[in-house]
C-alpha cells in the first residue's frame, strides 16, 4: 500500500492505545452525537482506520454490515482477532487505505474516522474516495482535536504549534463539512495508565511536563465532529 502515514501511537502501543479508547468519552456525549447524527442500525457501517478494532463491536451491535479498513498489518491482525474472539459475524476487517478504499462504490451508509488521516489540508484523495464510497443520503464522521480550547487542547498547541486551527476548519467546511465541538474527556482509573498514555501522545519532554503539571485522572478534551450527508 502506497502513501501511508504512519501512526505515532497505536502503531507502536497498541496495548497502552488500548487503555486510552478505554478512557476516551467516559460519559458517552460523543457516542450520542454520532448515534443522533445517523443512526446505524441495519446500516452498512465503514470504520477507517479502525487500528485494532476498538469500535467495531459497538457499531455491530445494531448494524447490519461492519467494514473495518486499517492499513498497518499488526493492527488488521489485531482487529480480526478481536472480531473473531467477540464472534461478530457481520463484521468484516480489511486491510487498506483511506485513498483506496477497499469497497464498492456507493455501498456505505455511515462512515467513521476517528484520529486517522482526515487532518485537514493534504488528505483530499480520502476526501474522494468518500464521495465514492457513500450511498445517497449516507453520513460520515471525522473526529479530531480540537486544538482552539480545553486543556487537551492547549497540550496539543504546545506540541504541535505549527498547527493552523483556522485552516482546517476552513478545509471541510468549504467543503461542506459541518462542525460540532464536543466535551468529551479523559478519565482514567489509574495514575499509571495516565502518564504511559500521555507518554505515547507526546516527545517525551512534554509528556514530562505535562505528568508534572496534571493531577487526578481527568483530563477535560474537546474534539471536533465534522459530518457531512452525502
Amino acid at each position: 500500500m502506497s502513501a501511508v502515514i504512519r501512526s505515532p501511537n497505536i502503531w507502536d502501543s497498541p496495548a497502552v492505545y488500548e487503555i486510552e479508547n478505554h478512557a476516551v468519552d467516559p460519559d458517552g456525549r460523543l457516542l450520542r452525537q454520532l448515534r443522533a447524527g445517523h443512526d446505524w442500525t441495519a446500516q452498512a457501517v465503514l470504520d477507517i482506520g479502525c487500528g485494532t478494532g476498538f469500535y467495531l463491536p459497538t457499531f455491530a451491535g445494531s448494524a447490519r454490515q461492519v467494514i473495518g479498513v486499517e492499513p498497518h498489518p499488526p493492527l488488521v491482525a489485531g482487529a480480526r482477532r478481536r472480531v473473531r474472539n467477540a464472534g461478530l459475524a457481520n463484521v468484516d476487517v480489511r486491510a487498506g487505505t483511506a485513498q483506496q478504499l477497499p469497497v464498492p462504490n456507493s455501498s456505505v451508509d455511515v462512515a467513521h474516522a476517528r484520529w486517522a488521516y482526515f487532518f485537514g489540508p493534504g488528505c483530499e484523495p480520502g476526501l474522494i474516495e468518500l464521495d465514492r464510497v457513500m450511498r445517497r443520503g449516507g453520513t460520515a464522521f471525522i473526529i479530531d482535536n480540537d486544538a482552539s480550547r480545553s486543556t487537551f487542547g492547549g497540550w496539543f498547541r504546545r506540541a504541535w504549534p505549527q498547527y493552523d486551527v483556522r485552516a482546517v476548519e476552513t478545509f471541510f467546511s468549504s467543503r461542506g463539512w459541518a462542525r460540532q465541538s464536543i466535551d468529551m474527556g479523559w478519565r482514567f482509573s489509574r495514575r499509571t495508565d495516565f502518564e504511559s498514555v500521555v507518554r505515547i501522545e507526546f516527545a517525551p519532554a512534554l509528556a514530562a511536563q505535562i505528568i508534572a503539571e496534571h493531577a487526578g485522572l481527568d483530563v477535560d478534551y474537546a474534539v471536533n465532529l465534522w459530518i457531512k450527508t452525502f
